[in-house]
């Protein structure tokens, strides 16, 4: 099963969550922080999360794992879908949706400037929200957040895409939205990292396949047409799967590498074929089910998660490290 696959590779990755486990405590598999006991009765929490790749399948699984473990402290977490098509509008909804039901607490991904007012709007009304995976630039009054430093993991990228080139030749860029701020950040820690100390890479792009595989299919596609000579694809969101697929049926295979995010099945099939030359890893399914964690511990004793942002770091895996 696919709850097998990710827990796993929330361990393999190595891909960790910077704060300690409480002294003596059970937590779940997979997790790192332990449920305390429920002094305050039932406890509802409302996971908000998007459905458009499979990037979202390990959050989702982490939303069902925490709803499986705190069942046991009479508490719940339930999911409920954005939809596959990334907006602000959407989180401002789902947020707005939670408190009409009256649930005590909100897991959200938001991703996008405009979704802090109805995070402050929740979080005034005594509705405490934790970002998790990625958020929009504008601060809010949320209780915390989880996930990777967009631009680090980007320069990141970056250095390893220069390695890579050799320091020169074409690269091609793929973002999931122009308009989320995780996206850019990604996109611009890597470019900016290569324009200040790489000037011989060629940059084309960027452009935006709203993270859908088949549309960094297509984008791959037109690119190599107009240049045969690119060497490198990097996709910053959703989809890098689509760009392996378009390399491997245009014969580019070990000529042509892509280098994205995400320890996901389809994305590991690619690194294993040598398609895919580097995966950054997020740790999904952790940051789902920790953050529900300790948004329940927040609720029952108000325990503060260990920082406002709690920080993810993960590891690049190349097709070295898969073999």
């Amino acid at each position: 099963m696919l709850l097998k696959t990710f827990r796993s590779l929330a361990f393999v990755a190595a891909a960790t969550i910077a704060f300690a486990m409480p002294a003596a405590a059970q937590a779940p598999e997979g997790g790192t922080v332990a449920a305390v006991e429920n002094t305050k009765g039932p406890i509802k929490i409302a996971f908000l999360s998007f459905q458009n790749n499979p990037f979202w399948t390990p959050v989702t699984e982490g939303a069902e794992a925490a709803n499986d473990y705190l069942s046991k402290f009479n508490a719940t977490v339930d999911f409920v879908d954005l939809g596959n098509e990334l907006s602000a509008e959407a989180v401002v909804a789902g947020i707005e949706g939670a408190l009409a039901k009256q649930y005590d607490g909100i897991v959200v991904v938001p991703i996008f400037d405009g979704t802090a007012r109805i995070i402050d709007e929740a979080t005034d009304e005594g509705v405490p929200v934790f970002n998790i995976v990625a958020e929009g630039a504008t601060p809010s009054n949320r209780l915390a957040f989880m996930g990777q430093d967009a631009t680090s993991a980007g320069k990141q990228i970056g250095e390893y895409i220069a390695k890579k080139m050799d320091g020169k030749g074409k690269l091609g860029v793929i973002t999931g939205y122009f308009g989320a701020t995780q996206h850019t950040q990604r996109m611009n820690g890597a470019l900016d990292f290569l324009k200040a100390n790489y000037p011989q890479i060629e940059i084309v792009g960027p452009f935006e396949n709203k993270d859908k595989a088949e549309s960094a299919y297509s984008l791959v596609q037109d690119m190599m047409t107009a240049n045969p000579d690119l060497s490198m694809v990097y996709v910053t969101a959703g989809g890098p799967f689509g760009a392996a697929k378009a390399v491997k049926d245009l014969g580019l295979t070990g000529k042509v590498g892509v280098v994205g995010f995400d320890h996901t099945p389809d994305n590991m099939q690619y690194l294993k074929t040598g398609e895919m030359v580097g995966l950054l890893d997020q740790a999904p399914y952790q940051q789902a089910l920790d953050a529900s964690v300790m948004l329940y511990n927040y609720l029952v004793d108000g325990t503060e998660p260990p920082s406002k942002v709690i920080p993810v770091v993960g590891k690049l895996l190349t097709p070295q490290d898969v073999q």
